[in-house]
């Protein structure tokens, strides 16, 4: 039950057409993304990293990254040009989609936090406005007992 066509076609010819279909779905997958000129900023500044996640309005992830994965360790990573340089990466993921204004959300007490927001103007996203929303407890939780000595 073989196809005679293949049969008598010698193999490189099948080879080539096996290649040429594997060219044509990748091509068919490459699609221009969505445009996003508005967007939302999260910025997660610790004492000992910085991570910024860009999402579009209804907070699906665009792109992230952090100072780790910028190449930076140890005490350097919540440094304020690491989080620059944080900023810089995650733009650049997100460069297809033409994300041009953000509102920033800034969580943490690290350093990275003035040097982000002010990464975002150096390169080229209009900022709509700034919040902190650092978790602040209400009285927070019960304190141990006092030691007995």
């Amino acid at each position: 039950m073989e196809d005679p066509t293949i049969a008598s076609a010698p193999t490189s010819t099948v080879v080539a057409k096996k290649a040429s279909t594997r060219v044509a779905r990748a091509k068919k997958r490459a699609t221009k993304k969505a445009s996003i000129a508005h967007g939302k900023a999260y910025i997660h500044a610790t004492y000992n990293n910085t991570l910024v996640s860009l999402t579009d309005l209804n907070g699906n992830v665009l792109s992230w990254s952090s100072a780790g994965a910028c190449g930076f360790t140890g005490p350097k990573k919540s440094t304020p040009y690491a989080a620059s340089m944080v900023v810089r990466k995650a733009l650049d993921k997100v460069a297809p989609y033409g994300l041009k204004e953000v509102s920033v959300f800034v969580t943490g007490v690290g350093q990275g936090r003035e040097g982000a927001i002010r990464a975002f103007n150096a390169n080229g996203i209009n900022v709509l406005g700034i919040k902190d929303i650092t978790p602040i407890p209400h009285n927070g939780c019960r304190s141990p007992r006092p030691r007995r000595v």
